[in-house]
């Protein structure tokens, strides 16, 4: 098998695609509507077209990360013993990318596989990824299947390396944690908000705060770990996703953590420390009870550990408290019964004091209110008056919650499903 020749891209992924295509050009024509089937089904699920016998082949190199990719991600070309390695490897893959699949059809008596060299997309889109990176994907397809050489091919790939990454951090804006036997796996999330910053009606002044750090962070400059706290429903997490939109393109990535996950910190950066992205983790509606600890795994990872945060990872969280941390009125007591009670009230309180930068998000005036409602309604394109539309608004505040952007949100869906439904 040629497949077991390589020496960097090995254990790819869906290898059995390559072992049929390696049969049916040596004769052996057992597997031959599994192979069909096999990359049928990879064009489906990612929303390839075009030559899908290509598509895969640039998908197994794009998602593939070795010593070679990784490091091309970084610095770009690289020299030395591994770049030899990765030419082998090349030569293999550029004898692949030369197969063709009309002969295959000629040589098994089948009219398919032309079908594969100009594939059309049932759904136009990708389950997998967004179509900015499926259309990057079928782009190296191309480009790869042009290459006259090895040189050329190896130039390609090192480029799309470079500007655009490797694998799953590579090709994903956000991810999630799961803990599988005390390993730590970081998952891509597939699906996600396409909310901009432009989408979010007022709150400038706290934009303008975040875009300032976030700003410095993927510049390579010195930022903050940053804090958005405030009433609920007032844009924290929108504004967190939309930063992640924004800047994506400059190699800004997300990871979602959870409050039970904070044991799981140092594996995560672990992870990420050395890779050619910037890095936010993100935790959400963040807040400790009095009796829950996991916060000083948070504060040792923050600042004061003994392994220094890396300078491509920030955390940024969200939270309804100032403090994150539950106080009692326990805690302003004084009396003989706790000597130490004021170092316990410093504990708590040095939580958020982590954070360098911490920006408020209150519930806005009804002015303010009125103008989300009024913006959010012109946007989707309701014709209700406005006088009206104010009047129902305020209704609707009053039995929803209060005025808040989220109140607002729910409100013009509310209109929306109304003028469906008649």
């Amino acid at each position: 098998m040629k497949n077991a020749t390589l020496i960097l891209y090995r254990n790819i992924e869906h290898p059995e695609i390559l072992t049929y295509m390696e049969e049916l050009l040596e004769g052996n024509g057992t597997h031959l509507y599994e192979e069909l089937n096999a990359l049928t089904e990879l064009a489906a699920h990612h929303g390839y077209d075009g030559n899908i016998w290509h598509a895969y082949l640039a998908h197994v190199l794009a998602n593939h990360e070795n010593a070679f990719s990784t490091a091309c991600e970084v610095v770009g070309a690289v020299e030395g013993s591994i770049n030899q390695m990765a030419k082998s490897d090349f030569r293999q893959f550029l004898r692949w990318f030369r197969v063709d699949l009309g002969e295959l059809d000629a040589k098994y008596g089948t009219e398919i596989f032309r079908v594969l060299e100009n594939y059309r997309s049932v759904r136009g889109y990708s389950k997998e990824y967004n179509q900015r990176v499926r259309d990057r994907i079928l782009q190296l397809a191309s480009d790869l299947a042009a290459a006259e050489d090895e040189e050329q091919f190896s130039h390609a790939l090192t480029d799309f390396y470079c500007h655009f990454g490797v694998g799953k951090f590579g090709l994903h804006k956000a991810f999630r944690v799961e803990n599988r036997d005390g390993e730590v796996v970081i998952l891509p999330i597939t699906k996600t908000e396409h909310v901009k910053l432009s989408d979010l009606v007022g709150y400038e002044s706290q934009k303008r705060q975040l875009i300032e750090n976030t700003e410095a962070f993927v510049s390579g400059k010195k930022a903050n770990n940053c804090l958005l706290y405030g009433d609920a429903g007032t844009g924290k997490s929108s504004s967190i996703k939309a930063i992640m939109n924004e800047y994506y393109e400059r190699g800004l990535r997300l990871i979602e953590v959870y409050k039970y996950q904070m044991r799981d910190l140092l594996g995560i950066i672990n992870q990420i420390k050395n890779r050619n992205y910037k890095f936010i983790i993100y935790m959400d509606d963040l807040s400790f009870e009095e009796f829950e600890t996991e916060y000083k795994y948070m504060k040792a990872i923050i600042e004061g550990g003994m392994e220094r945060r890396p300078e491509n990872v920030l955390i940024y969280a969200t939270s309804n408290r100032r403090h994150l941390i539950k106080e009692t009125f326990q805690d302003s007591r004084t009396g003989d019964d706790d000597l130490h009670r004021t170092d316990s009230i410093q504990e708590k309180l040095s939580l958020a004091a982590r954070f360098g930068v911490s920006i408020y998000y209150g519930k806005p005036p009804k002015k303010d209110f009125q103008e989300i409602v009024r913006v959010l309604a012109d946007r989707a394109g309701l014709t209700i008056g406005e006088e009206e539309l104010m009047l129902q608004a305020n209704r609707w505040e009053l039995s929803h919650g209060g005025m808040s952007g989220r109140t607002a949100t729910q409100f013009i869906t509310h209109l929306l499903g109304q003028e469906e439904s008649h």
